[in-house]
């Protein structure tokens, strides 16, 4: 499973701009990995575990903006079409593996 959120958070303000900062710095020490910009990807053993990170990404969201979540399954992440442009290097090197040796 692959859980992708994408977000579009306000940044004007000064307090709106560290919520962005803290937002993207909690999806990180979550595991999730940055496929473009507002949009991040993490993989997920099962949906169990797909659901026990939206709890978790639940605590602390900002209070203005839109924060959304989707699980998709590794097939249908892998089918993915890149219209322009090319995978990032993040993107290579996790795949669809669930562990990472680097």
């Amino acid at each position: 499973m692959v859980i992708l959120c994408m977000f579009d958070l306000p940044v004007e303000t000064k307090a709106e701009q560290r919520e962005y900062r803290t937002f993207r710095k909690k999806l990180i020490s979550e595991g999730f990995y940055m496929l473009q910009y507002s949009v991040y990807a993490r993989v997920c053993p099962n949906r169990d575990y797909a659901h026990a990170i939206e709890k978790k990404l639940q605590v602390g969201l900002p209070k203005a903006g839109n924060v959304r979540l989707i699980t998709v399954t590794e097939k249908q992440f892998k089918e993915m079409k890149l219209l322009v442009g090319k995978k990032c290097v993040t993107e290579e090197v996790v795949g669809s593996e669930r562990i990472i040796i680097l």
